[in-house]
């Protein structure tokens, strides 16, 4: 029986992709695990495994497709002996809302509900039900087969595919009726009503200017049109989300570098050998870590309701990449070395320039790092990336005149640094606390050693 393929959520954030490039054509044959489509999420571009085996009968989704929404049918899997002409081929979300653009907007109705119908079939006769279950169950052609053969209820059995599907690892070990007690525990006595109010869509937050309102006030301007691929409509949602619902306050402080420029000098000599070359940021990721867990209350995240505070020091770093930016998470920082930090953050950026990071190095941290002072920047206010609960904004070490220790004028290296606080989260003080012992590390770095 002929098998959908849907467009995967390959991260948790993901609710639409875009289709690069199909590794596979009509007519191929694919084992499961073999890499079927390249997908570009909101992130990175990533490879999509297939979970099922058979032919591939039809490819719903051309090439370059974007805004293609999770779930949405992008392949037909047949199995062997199958015929793709007689398989009632499923309408993606896209080619439905296609129809009901075409026509005049008193055909659209008329439409939408053609292709939905035509779209029923195919939704009912690919999904095949659980033995007196009443409800659907997804299940690849082998799982189907290997449950027929052994007498399996496909209804009793819970999936660990994409979505819940039933593979073949879920039915091989399965005895008929063994399953049914976990099922039956795993299922709701009664359904649970869902209050009106609850289910219905929020208000859409405000987004400015309509397109054809300013299209219209550069008509006698030459423009380039410039369309919003999947990362920069995520920054937009993401940052608009922060500064509209995240009671931002701001906490800044100076911190003076010569002796850590001293120490970081000495400690690359020693280093060269190895090939290691400590920059300034690792030394600030370190401290920050470090002041994580000195602070612990500061060390939280907001989770609409509460807040979750972490024990790890994971610290996310702001990478500008072609189009937008990444922030790759450093797991752990305070348990690492300094030379460690260096190595794993040039390995993350490095592939975060070619969108190659996995959703798990770029998602999580309480708190992360924006720094624009290799671009000559003194002093910014970064916007905090939610759920985190503060982002540090580091500017550049530049030479000021200073009051030294015995009252006389001197020169130093000083450095501007923000902490962008979640008010919600993190109080004054505590942000004043949590910052003191970052500049603490800085000004004393043979603490990042101990």
């Amino acid at each position: 029986m002929a098998v959908e393929i849907l467009m995967p959520a390959l991260s948790p954030t993901m609710e639409e992709g875009t289709l690069s490039k199909w590794l596979v054509k009509e007519g191929d044959a694919v084992k499961s695990g073999q890499i079927l489509a390249e997908i570009e999420t909101d992130k990175a571009t990533m490879e999509f495994e297939a979970v099922d085996e058979g032919v591939v009968g039809k490819l719903l989704v051309a090439e370059g497709t974007g805004g293609v929404k999770v779930n949405t049918p992008i392949a037909v899997l047949l199995e062997d002996g199958e015929d793709a002409a007689s398989v009632a081929v499923p309408v993606p979300a896209a080619a439905v809302a296609a129809v009901a653009t075409e026509g005049q907007a008193e055909a659209r109705p008329a439409a939408v509900a053609a292709a939905a119908a035509a779209a029923a079939p195919a939704a009912s006769t690919d999904l095949p039900r659980g033995e007196g279950s009443g409800t659907r169950v997804f299940a690849s052609p082998l799982a189907r087969r290997i449950a027929k053969e052994k007498g399996l209820d496909l209804g009793t059995v819970k999936g660990s595919g994409p979505h819940g599907r039933i593979v073949r690892a879920d039915v091989e070990g399965a005895q008929p009726g063994a399953v049914e007690a976990s099922r039956a525990e795993a299922r709701p006595a009664t359904p649970v009503a869902v209050p009106a109010a609850a289910a219905a869509k929020p208000a859409a937050m405000p987004t400015g200017m309509a397109a054809e309102t300013v299209l219209k006030i550069y008509a006698d301007r030459q423009f380039e049109e410039v369309p919003l691929d999947g990362m920069r409509r995520t920054i937009a949602a993401r940052l608009t989300e922060a500064k509209q619902t995240i009671p931002h306050f701001y906490l800044r402080r100076e911190v003076r570098l010569d002796a850590l420029m001293a120490f970081r000098e000495n400690l690359n000599k020693q280093l060269e050998a190895r090939g290691v070359k400590l920059s300034v940021n690792d030394f600030i990721i370190k401290a920050c870590a470090m002041a994580l867990q000195a602070v612990p209350n500061a060390n939280a995240v907001w989770a609409g309701d509460r807040m979750l505070r972490l024990k790890p020091s994971d610290v996310a770093v702001a990478v500008a990449v072609e189009g937008g930016l990444f922030t790759p998470v450093l797991r752990d920082a305070d348990k690492k070395s300094l030379s460690a930090l260096s190595a794993e953050m040039k390995d993350l950026a490095g592939r975060a320039k070619t969108r190659k990071l996995a959703p798990h190095e770029y998602l999580g941290g309480s708190f992360a790092i924006s720094n624009l002072g290799m671009m000559g920047i003194e002093n910014f206010d970064a916007v905090i990336n939610p759920p985190h609960g503060s982002i540090l904004a580091v500017g550049a070490g530049l030479k000021k005149p200073v009051v030294l220790a015995d009252g006389t004028i001197g020169v130093a290296t000083v450095m501007s640094m923000t902490l962008s606080v979640d008010h919600r989260v993190i109080d004054g003080a505590l942000g004043a606390e949590f910052l003191k012992a970052v500049i603490e590390a800085l000004e004393n770095p043979m603490v990042m050693l101990a």
